[in-house]
């Protein structure tokens, strides 16, 4: 687990989060988490193979299909996908400095392959919680 210190400096210096499995269904943990980063003043970049739009804004089908380089990745996909996105996540161009993977969500592979890169990685928590914790009240 990261120190405190470290996710804090990384939340604050980091800009742009893309959410893979971005879905803006109210009720449900992606919708709360990504309208959440949104008013927390991040740039959100939603990721989703068949969504043109999510939160209002365009949605992309592949993380290396987002056309800005990503500082965390937060991922809303079944352990079992995690592996693979770790793989697209190290085929980027610019690796972000950290992979977040919600709250019941845990990959030791995606880990291992991430952090033999230099990638932070989370993983079972819910990153609006820790956000909300670690920057006293959550806005930037």
């Amino acid at each position: 687990m990261l120190l405190d210190a470290k996710l804090r400096t990384i939340l604050r210096e980091s800009r742009t989060i893309a959410v893979i499995g971005a879905k803006d269904k109210p009720g449900q943990p992606v919708d709360m988490v990504g309208r959440y980063l949104i008013e927390a003043g991040y740039d959100v970049r939603p990721v989703h193979p068949v969504r043109r739009t999510v939160w209002g804004m365009q949605a992309y089908p592949t993380i290396g299909d987002v056309p800005v380089d990503v500082g965390i990745v937060n991922v809303f996909r079944a352990p079992e996908h995690c592996p693979a996105h770790a793989a697209e996540v190290l085929a980027l161009p610019r690796l972000p400095r950290l992979f977040w993977m919600q709250s019941g969500i845990s990959s030791p592979e995606a880990g291992r392959m991430l952090f033999e890169r230099g990638v932070a990685v989370v993983e079972d928590l819910c990153l609006m919680v820790e956000h909300r914790r670690l920057m006293a009240g959550g806005l930037l």
